[in-house]
């Protein structure tokens, strides 16, 4: 007997300006079974501006473990269950990763609605490189723990995109600036395809200064796009820094590896990393480029 098999729709929903919605996302929604929303009381008005009156269920971070066997059971019947965020795509910073993953693994369809996306939206007016991005959500809340996570951040090339309470904007650019320096690139969208959409651009100095001025820096729905660290050249690297890192790696590491890792982590010229990792200690381990 074959096995019923039923198909989940991930659904992208307008993350401000209604008009957004595509025609294929709207009969995606009219021809739900089901519709599993992150906050019922924020999807319900959505369907009700579009005439459409379908079953809700929520389905959010903390309800999501036990709410992913019912809708099993529903796409195990044959049903088609809709997957809705409050706004935007779903499992960007928001919840749904557990159903889709399960009904993946139970061999139920899985479908993409594409749609809007804060994060496409703010790269795609940010003039900033995007051609390789790195998408890391919202920073931890608790001071230490953010600037812990900046500071991981503060080499990595790829353009960064962040989402960001507005109660937290000016102190996660304040870590930002010590973290990355005052001077790199950065855009503060918000809300964006909304009536007061507002777009900042300039350094992180810049606009710290900036936000003092502007009542309306701290307010809606905000998205970050950070330009990648500089390529570092080997005159940026530090002689004392590459020598302490070369001699941590020489602990767990041959010497030619570990002038490869040093010279990646520090930015110094691998013949610089090389000739320290060598040096006083000859033997079949040193030949290893």
């Amino acid at each position: 007997m074959t096995k019923v098999r039923g198909t989940l729709q991930v659904v992208a929903t307008p993350i401000g300006n209604r008009a957004d919605l595509s025609p294929r996302a709207q009969e995606a929604l009219r021809n739900a079974d089901i519709i599993a929303a992150e906050d019922t009381r924020r999807t319900l008005p959505l369907l009700q501006s579009l005439g459409i009156s379908r079953p809700l269920v929520s389905l959010y971070e903390h309800n999501e473990t036990q709410r992913v066997p019912q809708l099993l059971e529903r796409l195990g019947a044959g049903e088609t269950v809709v997957l809705v965020s409050d706004a935007g795509t779903p499992l960007l910073s928001d919840p749904g990763f557990e159903l889709v993953r399960a009904a993946a693994h139970a061999g139920h369809s899985v479908l993409a609605i594409p749609g809007p996306s804060a994060v496409t939206a703010a790269l795609a007016i940010a003039a900033l490189p995007a051609q390789r991005f790195c998408f890391e959500g919202f920073l931890p809340a608790r001071a230490a723990e953010r600037r812990a996570a900046l500071g991981t951040l503060a080499h990595e090339p790829r353009t960064l995109v962040f989402f960001e309470a507005p109660h937290r904007l000016l102190a996660t650019l304040t870590d930002m600036a010590a973290e990355f320096g005052a001077g790199r690139e950065v855009v503060v969208a918000r809300e964006l395809t909304k009536l007061h959409e507002s777009v900042y651009r300039g350094t992180l100095a810049q606009l710290l200064e900036r936000a003092g001025a502007d009542e309306n820096f701290t307010r809606g729905e905000i998205t970050l796009v950070v330009a990648g660290a500089p390529a570092a050249t080997p005159e940026d690297a530090d002689p004392a820094t590459l020598r302490r890192t070369v001699d941590l790696l020489l602990k767990e590491l041959p010497p030619g590896r570990a002038a490869a890792l040093a010279a990646r982590l520090t930015g110094a010229t691998r013949a610089a990393a090389y000739a320290l990792a060598t040096r006083g200690a000859p033997g079949p381990e040193a030949a290893d480029p």
